[in-house]
């Protein structure tokens, strides 16, 4: 792709490698091969800034190039259109940054100006990059694929924000974010359960420029995906209010230290426990591996806050199995105890998807990643419909519910006991 670039027309002034450098950038977004730009060596006015991180992004069905600026303790990121981002480039180079490094599909090239000025350029093929099969193996999760049938899934997150590294998913490789390789895994569920997630919030109609979304995440823990959904929102465009509500003090305590140390606006973390909570106003609820009947609570808090989107990973479900009493039909099936498990599993989840679209939402339950990753793959998805369902409709979805009880002799469902106490499922 380079080549002829790199190695001018006979007869024609070559371009100095500056000039050169902003074709080969340029060619490469023009055919779609570009991967990211780091600017480094930075000498401008602002002593805080450390490097500058360019990516190729598409923001409400337009290409832009998305500028996250490393300062010493905080991360901005700053989307431009094509245009405007490349005369920033061009502005930036030899003036404020001394080094870039550009990174296509097979090919890089580095940029660098002497201490006198002088620019000088480097461009090279890569080396085609081992497989990784372990855990342990460090592989390049961030880079954004090539276009074509068989293209690698581009990741939705970038490893260059800062608080990765305070989160344990990161560290410091040769000036530059690098995978823990331990951490490999978890980069991947995080990115799949982003994926799921902008799906639904574009879904639910909340992704218009501006919109604040509000969120709570139950359960959020070290506080992976609560980080992840605030950046991914604030990269759309968005407004954010973010809280990750916790049981652990400690977990608590280091979100809301990092939050507060790289300036993340509309990002907070709380104790508590969704059952002892309050009603609050959201667009977004989130709870993954509650235990339990807690998944139940976790829901009921969403609708009665209001949520257009409900996502619930499901833990422990306790509740069903000692109820169940085994159909005729599936006694040869259900001998087995790890069947009836995981038959009790489905049930459980099946009564959650019934009552949820009974309440108004397109309810789905989907592999939430791979159980080569985690056991607990199965995530409940919900996102609230412009219009509640019809009375023939909720009919038809409380004959459903009921006829599941009486095939497995269930007695109660804690999400459903939650609901009739309410007056909510009264029969049409």
């Amino acid at each position: 792709m380079f080549s002829s670039l790199v190695d001018p027309d006979a007869g024609a002034a070559p371009p100095d490698a500056r000039a050169r450098f902003l074709r080969l950038l340029r060619t490469a977004l023009a055919e779609r091969r570009f991967q990211r730009l780091l600017l480094n060596r930075h000498e401008g006015e602002d002593g805080s800034i450390e490097r500058l991180t360019v990516r190729d992004i598409e923001l409400r069905g337009e290409r832009a190039l998305s500028f996250l600026w490393r300062h010493k303790t905080k991360d901005v990121t700053k989307n431009h259109a094509l245009d405007e981002g490349l005369a920033l480039i061009d502005g930036l180079l030899g003036r404020d940054f001394m080094q870039a490094h550009l990174d296509t599909l097979g090919e890089e090239a580095q940029l660098r100006f002497s201490r006198k000025g002088k620019p000088l350029l480097q461009v090279g093929r890569k080396a085609a990059a081992p497989q990784a099969a372990e855990d342990g193996a460090q592989v390049d999760q961030d880079a954004p694929a090539p276009t074509g049938h068989d293209r690698a899934k581009p990741r939705a997150l970038s490893m260059e924000s800062a608080f990765w590294r305070d989160l344990g998913v990161t560290h410091e490789l040769k000036g530059q974010a690098a995978l823990v390789p331990a951490m490999a895994r978890k980069w991947k569920q995080i990115n799949k359960f982003i994926e799921i997630f902008g799906a639904a919030v574009r879904k639910a109609g909340l992704d218009a420029p501006g919109t604040p979304v509000r969120l709570a995440d139950f359960g959020s823990g070290k506080g992976y995906l609560t980080f992840a959904m605030h950046d991914w929102l604030r990269a759309q465009g968005l407004a954010p209010q973010v809280q990750g509500v916790e049981l652990k003090q400690d977990m608590v305590a280091l979100g809301n230290a990092a939050a507060a140390r790289h300036g993340l606006e509309g990002l907070s973390f709380e104790h508590g426990d969704v059952r002892e909570r309050g009603d609050q106003p959201l667009d977004v609820m989130v709870a993954l591996h509650a235990c339990d009947i807690a998944t139940d609570h976790a829901m009921h808090f969403g609708l009665r806050s209001g949520a257009r989107i409900i996502m619930c990973a499901p833990c422990c479900h306790k509740e069903i199995r000692p109820q169940m009493t085994t159909p005729a039909a599936l006694r040869p099936l259900l001998q087995h105890g790890i069947h009836l498990g995981q038959e009790a599993e489905m049930v459980t989840d099946s009564l959650r998807a019934l009552l949820l679209e009974l309440m108004g939402y397109d309810t789905q339950v989907i592999e939430f990643i791979a159980l080569e990753h985690t056991s607990k793959n199965k995530m409940v998805l919900a996102v609230k419909r412009p219009q509640p369902p019809t009375a023939a409709r909720r009919g038809e979805l409380l004959a459903q519910l009921d006829e599941i009880k009486r095939f497995y002799g269930l007695r109660s469902q804690a999400l459903e006991t939650l609901l009739r106490v309410e007056g909510r499922l009264d029969a049409v």
